[in-house]
């Protein structure tokens, strides 16, 4: 074993995954279970447990995948209540759900704003709830990981009403961290920003991923390398890597705090790469106005 094996300490220890079994959540799964974590994962796509459950369990991990709505609530104590049946302790919780419809708040019905903050913050609270006894059953502290966004940091127009439920996930959470301190139960959420996901694909409207469906490669990529200061998206497993330092001893003080994967977008905090030799500014000089308005 590895000093960074050793330090991290996660071989033997047991995670539930809500969300586990696709995307952002099948990343990491898989990044647990191949540092040594047993894993429970839960998904509403039922058709993507069981390769993801194959591919765990090859690696030499015990696996409980079940079928489930997160945003149900009866559907997440049913998870919680087999997490207990199955394995002895628990260690981490990684709340990956979420997901939201780009739309402007005064078209969106009262529905659809409480679908947006029971998918981005309701749920939360109720894992949560479910997790602290089973992880406080072991006396061993733990870990607690929310997956949050970039928008809980920044007006996000179009998506105002996830844009909150994320802001107070973010809260809630350092909250917690403090309430649970005691117990050695640390709670951390980590902040994607533009990563390649259907999730992500998902949030634009069918006119904008029309429009999009015409820009070619070089044309996205050029545009992410303005916006990006590292010039390239960081993909699940970049996501998944830092759920493994938040559930790791390597962060064993670390709790109450946001850990941003998204290549730079938060710290630039606007500030664009623009070409023509405007560099980085938040609006665009002389060198883009040019070609976009003197034409």
């Amino acid at each position: 074993m590895s000093t960074i094996e050793q330090r991290a300490n996660l071989n033997g220890k047991v995670a539930a995954i809500i969300g586990g079994a696709s995307g952002i959540g099948e990343a990491v799964t898989m990044a647990l279970a191949g540092a040594g974590v047993d894993v429970a994962l839960c998904d509403i796509k039922s058709e993507a447990l069981t390769p993801t459950r194959t591919a765990a369990e090859k690696l030499g991990r015990q696996v409980l995948a079940v079928a489930a709505d997160a945003t149900r609530s009866e559907q997440l104590a049913a998870f919680y209540a087999a997490v207990g049946a199955r394995f002895d302790r628990l260690d981490i919780v990684v709340n990956v759900v979420g997901g939201v419809r780009r739309r402007d708040f005064m078209e969106a019905t009262p529905e659809q704003c409480a679908g947006d903050i029971q998918r981005n913050y309701g749920y939360v609270i109720e894992s949560v709830r479910h997790a602290v006894p089973l992880i406080r059953k072991g006396g061993r502290g733990g870990s607690i990981i929310n997956f949050t966004t970039i928008e809980a940091h920044r007006g996000a127009a179009g998506f105002a009403v996830y844009a909150g439920a994320k802001a107070a996930t973010t809260n809630f959470t350092r909250t917690m961290a403090v309430e649970l301190g005691k117990d050695r139960i640390r709670l951390n959420t980590l902040a994607p920003d533009t990563t390649p996901s259907e999730g992500n694909m998902k949030a634009l409207a069918p006119e904008l991923l029309e429009r999009m469906a015409g820009i070619s490669p070089a044309a996205v990529k050029a545009s992410m390398d303005m916006y990006i200061p590292m010039k390239a998206q960081p993909n699940p497993e970049d996501l998944a890597n830092g759920v493994l330092f938040l559930a790791s001893d390597l962060a064993a003080f670390v709790t109450g705090t946001t850990l941003h994967v998204d290549g730079g977008t938060m710290a630039a905090a606007g500030f664009i790469d623009w070409p023509y030799g405007d560099s980085y500014l938040p609006v665009p000089m002389d060198g883009t106005l040019k070609r976009l308005f003197d034409r």
